[in-house]
């Protein structure tokens, strides 16, 4: 609690700090907390780490979701508040629109959770005042503002006991001290203090010229009078107190739902019996309290979750309000500072686009697209951090990463060719919904495509990725939200035939979720060629791909292929090649004498690799994209998973064919052992199981899940060996 010298001295140590509206203070607040660059296919984007909520403990991560991706999302926001604290003030209404699950409540969720800590740190503090009237003196209660001799000396009653006070006038709007300086002066101090602290901006104009609230100035000049003008005589009643930001207490973060209500309220002070404490002169002024989301939401965020469910009528006022920056009541107009975030769904919105007062809504609203992500890695991270460890099952690898691959192949648009030259025509056709789910994750163009043919995409993944951005129809506004998800995985976690959350579990959640036709409109749409708008492609997709993951991990469990032995194969293929093309000798790692490339070593890793045409064509390519990536990554050490990603695994699978029936065998017996302890198995066959199933251990397996896996694996793919 500060008296209002102390608050000046505060203020003048730091006054771009502490003199900010709204929406400079929340736009400081993205960057309290710092930003990262985060490299999608598609291009770097800035990420605000105030999404991921670090001011969370472990105890408290997972309460609350955090928002995973919608790093363009975020940049919008972000751009709108730069443009607000530019102007001055909040004059739109920033609208989050997209499909229901689409991230829109969380983001909001984040926004008010991250001012409530910000207002408790020194970079964010708040300070409000309320009026002090001490313990009066009777014998002198003529004038109504007399007080006892022991406290008449003081120059403020700001630190008075409650035992030394008759009353406290709590001022709701929290108008900055600052207020109370009339604006003449006050401009002269501000351009003074701005200048000495060599301020990059000039004073807000929300400072400069704004006014006390009507309850704050009938009180001010109820003091005046009686004071007989000394200015200095009034600022004694005025205690300065630092406040926080509270989403539990609706102090400058509230939530308003789609109900009917009104914003702003207003209740005559007078009529309480509380108000018989005040001197007399204010007991015979009318005041009145201001109450409402709108006064409540004062100096920081007010969100209208899904604002378009009101009716037209309820929410007509937003529209002067924002224009003006007041409200008006019956007995007053109130100003606001205050942000406005709203979120509404994409069917509500086009059916608001219909209305014939759409148009003069439309320049006091910020639109915010908020679609479905398009990223499994980022749709992932989502059921891994925030559904998965709510289970208390163990949960089989690829549970997540099956779930999002659907969700994700839900969404896809396929690409028209007819928006793109014709040599990127040709390669925009050729992409299946799995194809165009990849490329957005991973950044890899299909393999069946010819290197050029790879380049020219990887130079347009970007294109692609906004190729809809403009359409109302968008990429990511259709597809399985999150919550569906959410109830699938957790139905998946309570099947009986598996004791384990597993992915074959979901899979079949899935298949039953596409039977339901009259549920979701992803469901609806016409099925085009390349696998997109088709569940049943869909399903076979995220199945076929599960099933690859699973047999590598039991493949590399297994033994009989060494993983490493292929990498190292792959890593003596390059430097041979290097020196092919080059046409230099290569001085070989046992002997240190100089030789010629090795052409068998070359060609047995073409052959795994399945290269078609010349070898010298093959070769040629290869130190080609060695050297596009040394470009990109200027300084940096090759990387040869980065530059030829599943190229070591190619080589495996490939030579690992020759090896189905050993391979099914031990399958078998894994089984056997976990299943029924292994007691028929041959000590051979038994020992290498174990070891099987303890490199399974090490991939993330558990016994149950182990069975599922090579049972799994045996009836799909090697039924034909194993009986």
């Amino acid at each position: 609690m500060l008296s209002f010298g102390e608050f000046l001295e505060l203020f003048a140590s730091h006054p771009s700090r502490h003199g900010r509206p709204a929406p400079h203070y929340v736009r400081d607040m993205f960057q309290h907390y710092g930003t990262a660059t985060v490299k999608k296919p598609w291009g770097k984007r800035t990420h605000f780490k105030l999404f991921d909520c670090p001011w969370e403990t472990p105890q408290d991560r997972g309460r609350e979701p955090t928002l995973v991706g919608h790093e363009e999302l975020q940049g919008e926001l972000f751009r709108a508040l730069s443009n607000f604290a530019r102007e001055g003030r909040a004059n739109r209404l920033v609208l989050m629109h997209g499909p229901n699950g689409s991230a829109k409540s969380t983001v909001a969720s984040c926004i008010l959770r991250a001012l409530e800590d910000y207002s408790r740190q020194d970079e964010g503090a708040l300070y409000r005042f309320h009026w002090i009237f001490p313990t009066r003196n009777t014998s002198r209660g003529a004038i109504g503002f007399g007080v006892s001799k022991a406290l008449e000396n003081l120059e403020s009653f700001a630190h008075l006991e409650d035992a030394d006070i008759d009353a406290r006038l709590v001022i709701e709007l929290r108008d900055h001290p600052l207020f109370l300086i009339p604006v003449g002066e006050r401009r002269v101090m501000l351009d003074d203090l701005w200048r000495e602290a060599a301020a990059p901006s000039s004073p807000p104009d929300w400072l400069r010229s704004g006014e006390l609230s009507h309850k704050n100035k009938q009180i001010f000049e109820a003091l005046l009078a009686s004071y007989a003008g000394d200015f200095r005589a009034v600022l004694r009643h005025v205690r300065v107190e630092r406040y926080y930001i509270s989403r539990r207490y609706r102090v400058g973060a509230v939530t308003l739902g789609p109900e009917m209500s009104v914003d702003a309220r207003e209740r005559q002070v007078t009529t309480d019996r509380s108000i018989g404490a005040l001197p007399m002169s204010l007991q015979a002024t009318t005041l009145f309290d201001v109450t409402g989301e709108l006064v409540e939401a004062s100096g920081g965020v007010l969100e209208f979750s899904d604002l378009l469910k009101r009716p037209i009528d309820a929410f007509r006022y937003l529209q002067l309000t924002l224009e003006t920056g007041q409200v008006a009541l019956s007995q007053q107009t109130v100003f606001t500072n205050v942000v406005m975030l709203g979120s509404a769904n994409d069917v509500h919105l086009a059916a608001f686009r219909e209305h014939h007062e759409y148009a003069s809504f439309r320049g006091r609203i910020e639109l915010v697209r908020a679609p479905y992500l398009r990223s499994f890695l980022d749709e992932e991270r989502i059921y891994s951090e925030q559904i998965l460890p709510t289970l208390r099952r163990h949960v089989a690898p690829y549970t997540a990463r099956l779930a999002a691959e659907f969700a994700v192949l839900t969404r896809m648009r396929k690409p028209n060719p007819a928006r793109y030259e014709p040599a990127l025509a040709d390669v925009v056709k050729r992409l299946t919904a799995v194809d165009k789910m990849v490329l957005y994750a991973e950044g890899e163009p299909p393999d069946s495509l010819e290197n050029d043919k790879k380049k020219l995409l990887r130079a347009n993944v970007l294109r692609l990725h906004d190729e809809w951005k403009a359409e109302i129809d968008y990429e990511g506004r259709i597809g399985v939200s999150p919550r569906t998800m959410r109830t699938l995985l957790l139905d998946a976690a309570q099947s009986s035939e598996y004791r384990c959350v597993s992915p074959f579990a979901v899979l079949h959640c899935i298949e039953e979720l596409c039977k339901r036709t009259d549920e979701h409109e992803w469901l609806d749409a016409k099925p085009e060629e390349g696998g997109f708008h088709d569940p049943a492609s869909f399903v076979r997709e995220v199945r076929r791909r599960l099933f690859d993951r699973v047999e590598r991990d039991l493949r590399d469990a297994s033994g009989l292929i060494a993983a490493a032995q292929y990498d190292d194969l792959f890593r003596r293929y390059i430097l041979n090649v290097s020196a092919f093309v080059k046409k230099e000798k290569i001085r070989h790692e046992l002997t240190g004498r100089d030789e010629n490339p090795d052409e068998n070593l070359m060609r047995e890793v073409e052959q795994l690799l399945a290269f078609k045409g010349l070898p010298k064509e093959h070769r040629e390519m290869v130190m080609s994209t060695i050297g596009a990536w040394a470009i990109e990554h200027r300084d940096a050490e090759p990387k040869r998973a980065e530059i030829f990603p599943g190229y070591v695994e190619r080589m495996q699978v490939a030579a690992f064919a020759t090896l189905r029936q050993p391979f099914a065998r031990l399958l078998r017996d894994v089984v056997a052992l976990l299943r029924e302890g292994g007691g028929g198995l041959e000590p051979s066959a038994r020992r290498a199981s174990v070891e099987m199933f303890d490199r399974l251990v090490q991939a993330g397996y558990d016994a149950d899940s182990a069975v599922d896996a090579a049972s799994a694996m045996v009836r799909d793919r090697y039924g034909d060996i194993v009986t």
